[in-house]
């Protein structure tokens, strides 16, 4: 009994210090400096996590835990080392619905004990209110995360509707709610808590088919929040101080992250939560026509050019064009250019996803700007350089009331004196509609792979310079 007290009290210490290295290790991801050390920090911190869970159990199921784990992090780490940077936002979508779904299940194995247990005695109303909270949101962030993975990753339609879809989805929610008020004030029984799962999970589908490809990001910053809350009402319901605090965290970090995403796409939080948002008609017809240019006429528009902004999309990472942008970006600092990066916050597929291409490329920090501190600078813009970029610099968005995205704060690209854009074809971007930018007289379409336009560039630039310095 003593060794096992003592035990108890340094797995609580333990989990004291695995949530401060949570914490410390979130902090430090805020900054792309300092990510790397957080996300190691973090790490460590869910491994003296672990390790207190073992001390805790005492050996008990051990093998079971073993096997849990290995089934868990071996595949996901091959995977993990594998996985291109353009299907990253399909593995955070999917691998934050597992999180879900874990809180889920531990939900449901806490509900399917106190049923069994229910004629002895039954548990204080808020360990029993809470585990059913945990379990909602988690099954909701689950399913809701598989969807968006599926859509992400091209297996179904970007935006799924049908006739009174708010309707039922509300029905669908109320009546997992009313079954959750039901264990815990009425009865608890495993039949109703079947029930509940069967709704909590159905409303996580129907609420994430709706939603458009656009609108994405915030959907893995809404999903990310919620698992992150459904782990520390859990933690609450089983008496784990560290799930509770690194649940905390990671729910109000990724709540945050979810406001800053709705307000980037000018979306009130209560539309990505009940609306059909990211949809909504094509937009007016866009008078003119494209204006291909060729790659020794871009290199002539970037030679002439002082300052040149750059805005990478989520095509440069289809092309993994992001090296050979920044090598054509070196270029043009030899030469005397000024050069800038422009991010718009929901660049991608995910938040960050820009920055992480980027950072990998060798990018430094300080050429990177957000949306709010470069929109300014496009009017003193020599040359604009688009790659992949799409939806983010429509500018049907200020323009068009009947566009999807109307509404939504964009990169003033329109601003520079001239615009090349770097697209494989005149394909639409991921919410569908026809991009205005491409259409104006100061804009030129270089119709190329993203790598394969920076090459010629490159060279086109080399060329031009007579092979030295300018």
């Amino acid at each position: 009994m003593n060794t096992q007290m003592m035990l108890v009290n340094i797995a609580k210490v333990s989990y004291f210090l695995a949530a401060v290295l949570f914490i410390l290790g979130i902090k430090r991801m805020s900054s792309p400096v300092t990510a790397r050390k957080g996300i190691v920090q973090a790490g460590i911190g869910m491994v003296i996590a672990t390790l207190a869970t073992f001390a805790i159990t005492g050996g008990h199921n051990i093998g079971w835990i073993i096997a849990g784990i290995a089934i868990g992090v071996i595949p996901t780490w091959l995977w993990g080392k594998k996985v291109a940077m353009t299907d990253m936002p399909q593995m955070v979508a999917l691998f934050n619905g597992m999180g879900g779904g874990s809180a889920a299940a531990i939900g449901a194995g806490e509900l399917l004990k106190f049923t069994q247990m229910v004629d002895m005695f039954k548990p204080p109303l808020a360990t029993l209110a809470l585990a059913v909270i945990g379990a909602l949101i988690g099954s909701i962030s689950m399913t809701g995360s598989i969807i968006a993975w599926a859509k992400l990753d091209g297996r179904m339609d970007k935006r799924f509707t049908f006739d009174n879809q708010k309707i039922i989805n509300f029905a669908v929610l109320a009546l997992a709610v009313l079954v959750g008020l039901a264990l815990v004030l009425w009865k608890l029984n495993a039949a109703l808590v079947v029930v509940f799962f069967l709704l909590a999970l159905a409303f996580g589908v129907l609420m994430t088919l709706p939603i458009g490809g656009a609108d994405m990001p915030v959907v893995i910053s809404l999903y990310n929040a919620l698992t992150g809350l459904a782990v520390a009402f859990e933690g609450y319901a089983m008496g784990i101080e560290a799930l509770i605090v690194a649940g905390m965290v990671v729910g109000a970090a990724g709540t945050f992250l979810t406001q800053l995403m709705a307000k980037a796409m000018n979306r009130p939080l209560t539309n990505v939560l009940f609306s059909n948002f990211g949809g909504g008609g094509e937009g007016s017809a866009i008078a003119g026509a494209q204006k291909p240019i060729d790659p020794a006429d871009a290199a002539s528009l970037l030679y002439m050019a002082e300052k040149v902004i750059i805005v990478p999309g989520y095509g440069m990472a289809v092309a993994q064009a992001q090296h050979k942008i920044w090598e054509l970006s070196q270029a043009l600092i030899k030469a005397g250019k000024e050069v800038k990066f422009a991010i718009h916050p929901v660049a991608g597929r995910m938040p960050g996803h820009m920055n992480v291409l980027l950072a990998e490329a060798g990018v430094p920090y300080d050429l990177i700007a957000d949306m709010d501190d470069i929109n300014p600078e496009f009017k003193t813009c020599d040359v604009a350089i688009v790659i992949g970029a799409n939806d983010v610099v429509n500018p049907a968005a200020k323009t068009d009331k009947s566009s999807p995205i109307f509404g939504m704060p964009i990169l003033n690209v329109v601003d520079a004196r001239q615009v090349i854009v770097i697209k494989r074809g005149k394909g639409t971007g991921f919410a569908g509609i026809e991009n205005a930018l491409f259409y104006q007289d100061n804009s030129r379409m270089l119709y190329a792979d993203g790598k394969e336009a920076a090459n010629s560039l490159i060279a086109e630039l080399k060329a031009l310079d007579g092979g030295g310095g300018h």
